[in-house]
């Protein structure tokens, strides 16, 4: 496991489309997943012991925001060649397993983690209603593998405030994880 760090992104740019393979046998495209007042687009695999902490959070986040108009995505862009365990049918059994309610997709040639500039799982980007980037953070705190006994749910926070002002919080921590398993 090589564990990174986002890095600080300029605020504003536009979310990138894309047009992927669902678990649920579905093609996704940036406008399938779109939030009337924001949307959340998360690199995660199946795999990562980061995002496997955070996983039961990241589930209950994004079912509360979206009665707040946030719409949301997963995208898995590992090698699966080199990471077997990050496959599209294991891929189907966690998204089933935990009962992801959001699109879980396949970024097979990992041209879309490109364009985003995703460095490592999980990695989250908040976007308003504009599909300008107005959040690039941790979903919370997060120390030896564990989420911090009432830490606060940062992630889940700056989208609210995305939905309701149109604005991030100034104040973003980065994300860590494992590092994006490039193809070569």
């Amino acid at each position: 496991m090589s564990l990174k760090q986002t890095s600080v992104v300029e605020a504003g740019w536009t979310a990138r489309d894309f047009d992927l393979r669902g678990v649920d046998g579905k093609r996704y495209r940036l406008a399938d997943v779109r939030g009337r007042n924001g949307t959340l687009v998360m690199f995660i695999c199946n795999h990562c012991p980061y995002v496997l902490a955070l996983l039961d959070d990241i589930v209950r986040d994004v079912a509360e925001l979206a009665p707040l108009g946030i719409g949301a995505i997963a995208m898995m862009p590992n090698d699966t060649d080199a990471y077997p365990q990050d496959s599209f049918e294991r891929m189907q059994l966690l998204s089933a397993e935990r009962k992801f309610g959001f699109p879980y997709v396949i970024d097979e040639t990992q041209d879309v983690a490109r364009a985003y500039g995703a460095v490592c799982t999980p990695d989250f980007f908040g976007f308003g209603a504009d599909l300008g980037l107005r959040y690039r953070g941790r979903l919370t705190e997060v120390r030896h593998l564990e989420p911090v006994p009432d830490a606060r749910r940062e992630l889940f926070e700056a989208m609210r405030m995305i939905a309701e002002c149109g604005e991030g919080p100034a104040v973003q921590h980065p994300s860590m994880g494992c590092s994006i398993k490039w193809r070569d």
